[in-house]
C-alpha cells in the first residue's frame, strides 16, 4: 500500500498530541471551507477575506502564538503548522493569517501601549478587525532604512506622508501599523511605527489588480497624505529597524512551515495523478522517470519539513536566530517552488488548469519568494553569518 509523504519521514512521531489535533484542526477547515472555493477565488482574483477571517478567530488561527488579549498563546511549532496546512490550499490564505498576526497583531502585541493592546487585539484575534503592516515602498523592499514615508511633529499630534507598496489586506484593513522616518539626520534609527485606524482622514488604500500570483488575496497600496495622529499612536517600544525587522523575522517562520505544505500538496497531486493516468497501457506511476521524480521531490519535501520543525523547537526555546531563519525561508521556499514546477510536467497539459492546483501553487510561490526578504537577502544574511563580513554594501 502506497505512503503517504509524512508516514515516509514519521512526521507524527516528531510532534505532540496538542500540535497534531491544531494540524488536524486547521487541515479539515481547509479541506471542508476552502478547498471547495479556492481555485474559483483565484480565477476571479477575489477572496472573501471579512468572512474568512471572523471563521480564522474562531479556529484560533488569528495571533495564535501571542499570549492575552483574546489569543491562544499556542506554540510556535504548532503556528508553523496550522501555516503548512493553509498554505497546503493556497499561499493567499496563509498570507491572510501571517499578516494579520505575524506582522500587524505581534508589533501592536510586542511593541504597543496597553492601550493600544486593548483597543486591537482582542478584534483582531477574533477576526472582527483586519490588520495591515505598512514597511516596503515602491522605491524601498529590501533596504527599508531608505524608506520615505516620513512623520513630523506637529503640537502633540504627528502628521504622516508618503506611500507604502504590496501591502496584504490594505483596502480591507481597519489599521495599518506603518513604519515612517521621524528624523533624517539619525538616519535608520528615526524610524518608528504608528498604530493607523483607516478610517482616518487622508489615509487611503488603492487596491492592486492585474496580478499572475496570489490571485486569492487582497494586495493594495498605501497613501497617507497629512495622516494626522495623536502621540498615543506612536508604538512606544519600537525604535529603528528593529520593530519592523523583528516583525518580518516572525513572518518568515511562518513562511518556512508554509511553503512546505504548497509542495505537499503539489507533490500529493502528482502522485495522485501519476497512479490514474495511464501511458502506454500502464500507470505513469508505473514508469522509472516518473518515479525518480517523485522520490527527489519526496526527500526535498521530508528534508524541509524536518527544517521547519527543527526551527519551531528552537523557536519555542527562545533560541532561532536570524540567520536559522533566513535559511529555512530561503531552502523551504526555493525547493517549494522547483517541486510545483516539477509536478506541473507529470500532469502534463492538466497541469496548466486551475483543475489541478499545481500551476495556482507554483504562481503564488514566485511571490512568496521574494517577499518577506528575497533569496539574495536571505543567501547575504547566511553569507554574512558565516563568514563575519556584511556584503549589503
Amino acid at each position: 500500500m502506497p505512503q503517504s509523504i509524512e508516514s515516509l519521514f514519521a512526521i507524527d512521531t516528531l510532534i505532540d498530541d496538542e500540535e497534531r489535533a491544531i494540524r488536524d484542526t486547521v487541515r479539515k477547515f481547509g479541506v471542508d471551507r476552502l478547498r471547495p472555493h479556492i481555485a474559483d477565488w483565484f480565477e476571479d482574483a477575489r477572496l472573501p477575506a471579512r468572512e474568512l477571517a471572523q471563521e480564522l478567530g474562531a479556529l484560533g488561527a488569528l495571533g495564535m502564538h501571542l499570549d492575552g488579549y483574546g489569543c491562544p498563546g499556542a506554540s510556535a511549532t504548532a503556528y508553523g503548522l496550522a501555516c503548512l496546512e493553509l498554505e497546503a490550499v493556497d499561499s493567499g490564505i496563509r498570507s491572510l493569517v501571517s499578516v494579520q498576526g505575524s506582522l500587524a497583531m505581534f508589533s501592536i502585541h510586542h511593541w504597543g501601549s496597553e492601550e493600544q493592546k486593548l483597543e486591537w487585539l482582542p478584534g483582531m484575534a477574533a477576526g472582527e478587525k483586519i490588520g495591515c503592516f505598512g514597511l516596503t515602498e515602491p522605491d524601498f523592499g529590501s533596504n527599508p532604512a531608505g524608506m520615505r514615508t516620513n512623520a513630523r511633529r506637529d503640537g502633540d499630534d504627528w502628521i504622516l506622508n508618503g506611500t507604502k507598496m504590496w501591502i496584504t489586506n490594505g483596502s480591507i484593513a481597519d489599521v495599518a501599523v506603518v513604519w515612517a522616518q521621524t528624523d533624517l539626520e539619525v538616519g535608520a534609527r528615526g524610524i518608528r511605527g504608528f498604530v493607523v485606524p483607516t478610517n482616518t482622514p487622508g489615509f487611503s488604500a488603492p487596491e492592486i489588480t492585474k496580478k499572475m500570483s496570489l490571485r486569492a488575496s487582497v494586495t493594495s497600496e498605501l497613501v497617507l497624505d497629512d495622516v494626522r495622529l495623536p502621540a498615543a499612536a506612536m508604538l512606544p517600544k519600537a525604535e529603528g529597524l528593529r520593530g519592523p525587522l523583528t516583525a518580518l523575522g516572525e513572518a518568515r517562520f511562518g513562511i518556512i512551515f508554509g511553503a512546505t505544505g504548497a509542495a505537499r500538496d503539489c507533490l500529493e497531486v502528482a502522485v495522485d495523478y501519476a497512479q490514474s493516468r495511464e501511458m502506454f497501457d500502464k500507470p505513469l506511476a508505473g514508469y522509472q522517470l516518473t518515479q525518480a521524480k517523485i522520490a527527489d521531490m519526496a526527500l526535498e519535501v521530508g528534508k524541509a519539513n524536518l527544517l521547519a520543525l527543527h526551527l519551531g523547537r528552537l523557536k519555542d526555546r527562545g533560541e532561532v536566530t536570524p540567520a536559522q531563519v533566513s535559511t529555512g525561508k530561503l531552502n523551504n521556499v526555493r525547493e517549494a517552488i522547483k517541486i510545483a514546477r516539477q509536478c506541473r510536467t507529470i500532469l502534463g497539459a492538466n497541469g496548466i488548469t486551475l483543475e489541478y492546483p499545481v500551476i495556482r501553487h507554483a504562481n503564488n510561490l514566485e511571490s512568496v519568494l521574494t517577499y518577506e526578504g528575497t533569496s539574495e537577502v536571505h543567501q547575504l544574511t547566511i553569507g554574512q553569518a558565516l563568514t563575519g563580513e556584511s556584503a549589503f554594501r
